[in-house]
């Protein structure tokens, strides 16, 4: 196909992806060119062509870094050595932008010819390629075909040639690039069919002068549709295909279509009709392949339908026995929560209870008027009686203080502390007769303080008033030693 030299320009900036160093156009203005370990698989006559190149590529003073096992040879004239080590060079001032004459001439020819196949030089043509690649090449450049690779979804992964005429981009968001949807009409049908077809049968599917319209052109095509071997793919559980696009020349057609205008009218309806039952049962046979090929997809679409019916009715179960797991522990909840209402109102009661006993044992001691003080291990005050305070002078903030802290209105007796611990040690009761600031008398009886397990707690100190009785005593006393003088 012959195109013109602005079209060979937008051809070149849209696909020149890879740049031969050999014979491709070399660039220029360069700071810095890394040719790191490729000089080592070239041989020394390629070498001397290629290090003056990146000379001539460099701008003033730009930088040039090779491998550690590569060298500019004897090219020094061309560069400084920045650093040995680390193979990094920089363009001689003095040299600045010169380069042999022969290889400018060769720049500037390559240039000068077409942009897409740059002319190679006949030696280095002959050195870099073998019989069997110059003339897979050449055949490449002869036959002019476009084709494009793609996977089992139709994805494109690598285009060959110009496929503009079969191929556009569908409008919309980008995404993927498939073949399938970007194919033009009068194509798209017939392309999907014989994708599928190969799909199916893992054979090549050819399909023969299609018809294709754009820009008020109309043109014929040839398809095929070819599987690559496994053996030929990097990844071989995942196939690949190769769509190959033919334009058919006017000059075939017109061939073909000869011989039919020499024809009698006859045998002439007699070909439209042939053809055209030619052509109805090729429509009823892509037809058919076309619906095999959705009632395929329809099955797989039906199998993972039901495959995900079964998870979610295994799901569903899951979560039924979740429910109910959840109803069981809900049940258990409130049971337990019975069980603790039930367990608060016996608390209740029995702290209801027990204020009303703390009630009536407050009125029974404030009601004897008996002083009692009761005193842990410790000798600490646990709790005392109102009567005891005309005794020990206690306040209510006394409670848990040591009792020997605490004054006292008793005299000529300072043993409280020791009396008690004896008690607490012989688990004796001790009853002592003690006279109050007041003159009044007082019966101390200190006895331990029993739990009802019989668990000794600490100490009961009481008071009793027996101020009469001591005063009768001594009446009674005066009266005797009046008898007896």
């Amino acid at each position: 196909m012959r195109c013109s030299g602005k079209l060979k320009l937008l051809h070149l900036r849209l696909e020149c992806i890879e740049q031969n160093i050999i014979k491709d156009p070399s660039f220029s203005k360069l700071d810095l060119i890394s040719c790191r370990n490729l000089l080592i698989y070239l041989n020394l006559e390629l070498q001397k062509q290629i290090i003056p190149l990146f000379n001539y590529s460099l701008n003033p003073s730009g930088f040039l870094l090779l491998g550690s096992s590569e060298t500019i040879g004897e090219f020094s004239h061309l560069f400084d050595v920045v650093d040995h080590k680390s193979k990094t060079y920089q363009t001689s001032h003095k040299l600045d932008r010169v380069l042999d004459q022969n290889i400018i001439k060769r720049v500037r020819k390559t240039r000068q010819e077409n942009l897409i196949f740059p002319l190679v030089e006949k030696d280095l043509l002959t050195e870099k390629l073998t019989l069997r690649a110059l003339v897979e090449q050449l055949l490449l450049q002869k036959l002019g075909l476009s084709a494009a690779l793609v996977d089992k979804e139709g994805n494109i992964l690598y285009l060959h040639g110009s496929t503009s005429r079969f191929l556009e981009l569908p409008p919309g968001e980008a995404g993927p690039l498939n073949i399938l949807k970007m194919a033009h009409v009068g194509l798209d049908q017939e392309l999907k069919v014989a994708f599928y077809k190969a799909l199916e049968s893992k054979e090549s599917v050819y399909c023969r002068f299609l018809k294709i319209s754009k820009n008020n052109q109309s043109f014929t095509v040839n398809l095929t549709v070819q599987p690559i071997p496994s053996e030929l793919s990097n990844a071989p559980n995942k196939p690949l295909y190769l769509v190959i696009f033919e334009t058919v020349p006017e000059s075939t057609l017109k061939t073909l279509a000869a011989p039919e205008e020499t024809t009698t009218k006859s045998t002439a309806h007699k070909a439209n009709d042939n053809q055209r039952i030619a052509t109805l049962e090729k429509e009823l046979y892509e037809q058919k392949v076309f619906l095999q090929i959705s009632n395929h997809k329809l099955e797989i679409s039906n199998e993972e339908l039901k495959t995900f019916n079964e998870d979610m009715q295994s799901l569903n179960e899951e979560l039924q026995s979740t429910n109910e797991e959840l109803e069981t522990s809900k049940e258990e909840l409130q049971s337990v929560n019975e069980e603790l209402s039930t367990v608060n109102t016996e608390l209740q009661t029995k702290v209801l209870d027990l204020s009303h006993a703390n009630n009536d044992m407050n009125n029974l001691l404030a009601g004897t008027n008996i002083g009692t003080v009761f005193v842990n291990h410790k000798l600490n005050v646990m709790r005392f009686t109102p009567s005891i305070t005309q005794i020990i002078n206690f306040i209510q903030n006394d409670v848990g203080r040591p009792l020997g802290h605490i004054v006292s209105n008793l005299i000529n007796y300072n043993d409280l502390l020791s009396d008690i611990q004896s008690v607490l040690d012989s688990l004796i009761p001790k009853i002592i007769e003690v006279e109050a600031k007041d003159g009044k008398w007082y019966s101390m009886r200190i006895q331990p303080y029993r739990t009802l397990e019989n668990v000794i707690e600490g100490a009961v100190v009481s008071f009793i008033d027996i101020t009469e009785i001591v005063e009768m005593r001594e009446r009674l006393l005066d009266k005797t030693r009046g008898l007896n003088v």
